[in-house]
C-alpha cells in the first residue's frame, strides 16, 4: 500500500491516522509540492493528494479512502453499525469538511492581517458554538473512537498554527483534544513537520 501525501495537509493527516489506528503498514510518499499534479497525473486525473494505492486499486477522494480502509480492515471498527448513526456521523464529517477545513487551510496559507483576523474569529466562534457535541467523553457522541474523531484530530492539532489559542472558552474541546492526542496512534501518525509544530499546549 502506498499513500501520496502533502505535509501540512489536513486530509492526508486523516489517512495517516486511520492507518495508524488500524495498525496497517503503508509507505507514505511526499512528492515535490511544486510538482504534485505532474507527479500524480498518471494515477489520479486530478493530480491531488491524498492519493492511495492498494495493489491495483487507486483511490483519490479522502472520504472514500477513509471508508474503504475501515471496511478493508474492520478491526477496530470506526463507524457505528446502525444506518441512522452512520448517517449522523457522515453528516458531522461533511460539516467539518465544509465549514472548518477550508478556513483552517486558508489560515495555514498565512493571509494578510485583516483577512486572517476575520477567518480566526469565524473559526473560533463556530468551534465554541459546536463544542458541546464533544463534551460527552471520551469521543464524539459516545465511547468509541470513530471517523468523526479522525476528522477532528488534524484540525485541533493545527489550531495554534491557525492563530487560535486554547482559551477557557474552548475548555471542552481542549479536554477532548487531550484524549485524542494521547492516543498512541495519533503520535504515530504525525509527520516530522507535524511533530515539530507541536507547541506543548497541554
Amino acid at each position: 500500500m502506498t499513500l501520496f501525501a502533502k505535509d501540512g495537509c489536513l486530509d492526508c493527516h486523516r489517512i495517516r491516522l486511520i492507518l495508524a489506528e488500524k495498525g496497517v503498514a503503508c509507505e507514505v510518499l511526499y512528492p515535490d509540492p511544486e510538482r504534485i499534479r505532474e507527479d500524480l497525473l498518471d494515477l489520479n486525473p486530478y493530480g491531488t493528494v491524498p492519493t492511495f494505492i492498494d495493489r491495483d486499486l487507486i483511490l483519490y477522494d479522502t472520504r472514500i479512502i477513509l471508508e474503504y480502509l475501515d471496511e478493508r480492515f474492520p478491526h477496530p471498527p470506526l463507524m457505528p453499525v446502525d444506518p441512522a448513526s452512520r448517517g449522523r456521523f457522515r453528516l458531522a464529517m461533511m460539516r467539518m469538511e465544509r465549514d472548518w477545513y477550508p478556513i483552517a487551510a486558508a489560515l495555514m496559507e498565512r493571509p494578510d492581517g485583516a483577512t486572517r483576523g476575520a477567518l480566526v474569529n469565524r473559526l473560533r466562534t463556530s468551534l465554541e458554538e459546536t463544542q458541546r457535541l464533544f463534551a460527552q467523553p471520551p469521543f464524539f457522541l459516545g465511547q468509541e473512537f470513530s471517523l468523526v474523531d479522525v476528522t477532528m484530530a488534524p484540525l485541533l492539532w493545527r489550531l495554534p498554527q491557525c492563530g487560535i489559542e486554547w482559551s477557557p472558552t474552548l475548555d471542552v474541546l481542549r479536554e477532548y483534544a487531550q484524549r485524542i492526542f494521547g492516543r498512541p496512534a495519533f503520535n504515530h501518525a504525525l509527520s516530522q513537520a507535524d511533530g515539530a509544530r507541536h507547541t506543548g499546549l497541554f
